[in-house]
């Protein structure tokens, strides 16, 4: 599945995938791939952009380790984005209940 599919749901998905811990950026990308069975394999020009973009709001925060002599940005959740992943799983739920609902197959009334 392309990365634009994602469009509105990226940000949610990357804050979701920090939720249980701080993680690399490609680690991040194997989750959001290992955890969707494949379908969401996006490309580190998507994920690494949406990343910077969510420090910059304050979302996640950022810090370079060092491991097994290779530096590498570990990004983690914060307060203010663990209040913005609980309102995008309100907004996601209302929305993909909408959605389901009108893709189920069904006979629909006759409108006049």
């Amino acid at each position: 599945m392309r990365a634009e599919a994602l469009k509105g749901h990226l940000d949610a998905l990357l804050l979701a995938v920090l939720e249980d811990g701080p993680q690399h950026g490609y680690a991040v990308i194997e989750t959001i791939r290992d955890g969707s069975g494949g379908t969401f394999d996006l490309p580190t020009g998507t994920v690494y952009p949406a990343l910077h973009r969510l420090e910059r709001s304050g979302f996640v925060h950022s810090r370079w380790d060092t491991v097994g002599g290779r530096r590498r940005r570990t990004y983690e959740l914060t307060l203010t984005g663990r209040q913005v992943l609980s309102k995008e799983r309100e907004v996601w739920n209302t929305f993909s209940t909408a959605v389901s609902t009108l893709l189920a197959r069904r006979p629909w009334p006759a409108t006049s």
